[in-house]
């Protein structure tokens, strides 16, 4: 079954032979793009690889497998790049939720101008860090607004930010079907 043939299958008829290869088809990329990021998160539990392999899954085939049914390829090689988008998707969608509910997600909010409340709330310094961290990754982003132009601006802010800040490759970002960019134009991008 070819690539195209696979996905439509899976998108539109939900035949179980066609999801089992499916799973034995890309089951691999997706597992080795789990463990690569969460270890980039410091975490290397392999229940937790599971998990985040099956909520992969589970993001694919929600909304009536939208994902599958809304993809269109670009090139031969687009489907891969679209699966490593969805797989960081969850990845990230993961890590962020806990790093929130660290952060006190459904907690009170406090007045910053209060410095004991807002000491309390941060709890160290570590919270500290990390608004000097987002204040600079703020700052970074109005930069780049600032010196990027042309029709391009949208496109190369993303590279930079996947490249940068998300740690993905010259090459892995120029399999994404949405830069429209070979290997060369992505780290003459990253590198100009």
């Amino acid at each position: 079954m070819s690539l195209e043939e696979l996905i439509k299958a899976c998108a539109e008829n939900n035949a179980p032979a066609a999801w089992e290869e499916f799973i034995r088809r890309f089951r691999p990329l997706i597992a080795a793009i789990v463990k690569r990021m969460t270890e980039r998160w410091s975490s290397n539990s392999p229940a937790l690889v599971d998990d985040l392999i099956q909520d992969t899954f589970l993001k694919i085939c929600s909304d009536r497998r939208r994902l599958l049914t809304e993809f269109t390829p670009r090139h031969p090689e687009a489907f891969y790049g679209y699966l490593k988008v969805i797989t960081a998707s969850v990845v990230h969608d993961y890590f962020r939720a806990q790093r929130s509910q660290k952060r006190g997600l459904g907690q009170p909010e406090c007045s910053i101008d209060d410095e004991a409340v807002f000491a309390r709330a941060m709890g160290t310094t570590v919270g500290a860090d990390n608004i000097h961290l987002n204040i600079l990754l703020r700052e970074v982003d109005d930069i780049l607004n600032s010196v990027l132009v042309g029709q391009e601006k949208t496109r190369d802010r993303t590279i930079f930010w996947l490249y940068y800040y998300h740690g993905f490759t010259a090459s892995e970002i120029a399999r994404l079907p949405s830069i429209g960019l070979m290997v060369k134009g992505v780290e003459s991008v990253i590198h100009g």
